[in-house]
């Protein structure tokens, strides 16, 4: 057992060295994998979600859990088996994006304004992409139309209603009243709390986009990337770059979606792009991983809630689009 248990950290391991290695044969390719991620963080991510961390962590501390389960208690227990606290959960998880969904189901947690099990409901759906990202990367960046963002935003939102439905379990028969509180706090003293606490969550999410863009970057150098997605584009009939830039988001969401750029407005790659976005990509799970920690929320829950929604986007919006265009 000892010497199972040895090897499997040998592996971990020796997958870092081999990377150190191939970032020093490649230091080309890695700085421009940095600059690439940055660039990202810069000019999507910060924006898109910086604001949202700081308001997320600011109406958790001013007690929105609090209202929002007095009010959506009969209708969370119903639908999903929890308590109206985790209503705040989804709130903030469908208007802020990854991971802040899971950043405040996290923080709900912890406080005990919900329970593990409630937790480990509410990650399978909670924790969603956000419209900044949705409408405005994809929708007019990509595709150059604010309408197709907001229809792909509604598809993420009915699936991932949908997903919650599917995974929730067993419904709650308790019909207490929410063990939740009302802050006794005020604005001066909670906002810059926020800020700082938004500003270490951005820091994480901005270095996990850096290093998986910086992987990404090593795995085109090696020539692994073109190699598979040429076999997946060969079999599939679908063109390189979308078979490319769904295997870059499975990695990390926005350079799959950067790499589409100049794609037409078809049902396939809307439906790709909807696939990711629902996914998240493996970078969000490990993000989702972090902010978790100490919670006993189980990230397979994240990551079952993820692909179902993946799935049920992908399948929406190809029908619809298949319709419509």
């Amino acid at each position: 057992m000892q010497q199972k248990n040895r090897f499997r950290s040998v592996i971990p391991l020796l997958a870092a060295l081999a990377l150190l290695a191939l970032m020093l044969l490649c230091s080309d390719d890695a700085v421009a994998g940095a600059k690439r991620g940055l660039s990202v963080c810069a000019e999507l991510i910060i924006p898109s979600l910086f604001p949202f961390f700081v308001l997320s962590f600011l109406l958790n501390d001013l007690g929105l859990p609090a209202y929002l389960g007095r009010g959506l208690e009969p209708l969370m227990k119903s639908l999903f088996g929890v308590s109206g606290a985790g209503a705040s959960a989804f709130v903030i998880g469908i208007s802020g994006g990854y991971p802040l969904g899971a950043s405040c189901i996290a923080d709900l947690v912890r406080r005990g304004d919900i329970s593990a099990r409630d937790g480990n409901k509410l990650i399978t759906f909670c924790n969603n992409s956000g419209p900044a990202f949705i409408v405005g990367a994809v929708g007019v960046g990509l595709f150059r139309s604010g309408a197709v963002g907001l229809g792909l935003y509604a598809v993420h939102i009915l699936a991932a209603l949908v997903t919650g439905l599917f995974l929730s379990g067993k419904k709650c028969t308790d019909h207490s009243s929410p063990k939740v509180w009302f802050a006794d706090t005020s604005l001066s003293r909670s906002l810059p709390e926020a800020i700082k606490r938004a500003a270490l969550q951005m820091l994480t999410v901005c270095g996990f986009v850096v290093f998986f863009s910086v992987l990404t970057s090593l795995l085109d150098a090696l020539g692994v990337f073109s190699a598979i997605y040429g076999h997946i584009a060969a079999y599939t009939g679908y063109e390189l770059r979308l078979t490319r830039a769904v295997l870059t988001g499975i990695l990390e969401l926005g350079c799959g979606i950067g790499a589409m750029e100049g794609a037409a407005l078809t049902p396939v790659n809307l439906a790709a792009c909807s696939f990711l976005i629902g996914f998240g990509g493996i970078s969000v799970a490990m993000q989702t991983a972090s902010v978790l920690a100490g919670t006993e929320i189980k990230i397979s829950r994240h990551l079952a809630g993820r692909f179902l929604n993946a799935c049920i986007s992908a399948f929406t919006v190809y029908t619809i689009a298949s319709i419509l265009l």
